[in-house]
């Protein structure tokens, strides 16, 4: 898995702005690819993120970045606890939603849409956006937009903005471990 790949699709999250982020990534060689994601996590962990392998398909991977004090923080919400607790999470441990997540991923052939929870989306959305089975959103962006989208248009540029300068400095030759930002506690 190459450094650009994650920074195009990861940067808000490297930059401590978003809880996580998910994308696909071709795959070839397996053992190749288990070794990039170790180099990747021994970048990553001490500065507060993981990446996992979330389900293999035939020539793509589902990746899963994420910050882990923010998940803890995100899955707390009393909203989002509840929809996950309505879906058998185990809501007591943040590794063992993760695990069930994965699970859920890989287990039904329809996307589960409480994932946005694990994204850092807000759990107002994330609920609506399953009673409404995706429909009738004031506006779609990183995320279908149920209540306050004149936050959420904020924070999509935000997003925005981030994987722009992130990219455009990858490029021009920055390390990725000095785009990974290590969040005080």
């Amino acid at each position: 898995m190459s450094e650009d790949l994650v920074v195009l699709h990861c940067s808000p999250t490297m930059a401590g702005l978003k809880t996580a982020s998910l994308f696909t990534c071709p795959i070839e060689d397996r053992e190749d690819f288990t070794a990039s994601l170790k180099r990747l996590n021994n970048i990553l962990v001490p500065k507060g993120l993981r990446i996992l392998p979330i389900k293999f398909m035939e020539k793509r991977i589902l990746i899963y970045m994420y910050r882990p004090k923010n998940l803890t923080r995100d899955l707390n919400h009393p909203l989002a606890k509840k929809i996950l607790q309505e879906l058998g999470y185990p809501t007591d441990h943040m590794d063992q939603c993760v695990n069930y997540m994965i699970y859920r991923v890989n287990a039904s052939e329809k996307f589960p849409h409480e994932i946005g929870l694990f994204l850092g989306y807000p759990p107002k959305d994330v609920q609506a956006f399953i009673k409404n089975k995706a429909r009738d959103a004031k506006f779609v962006g990183t995320w279908k937009v149920y209540y306050d989208e004149e936050k959420a248009l904020k924070t999509f540029a935000l997003y925005d903005k981030c994987s722009r300068v992130y990219c455009d400095c990858f490029r021009k030759n920055c390390e990725f471990d000095r785009l990974v930002v290590k969040l005080n506690d």
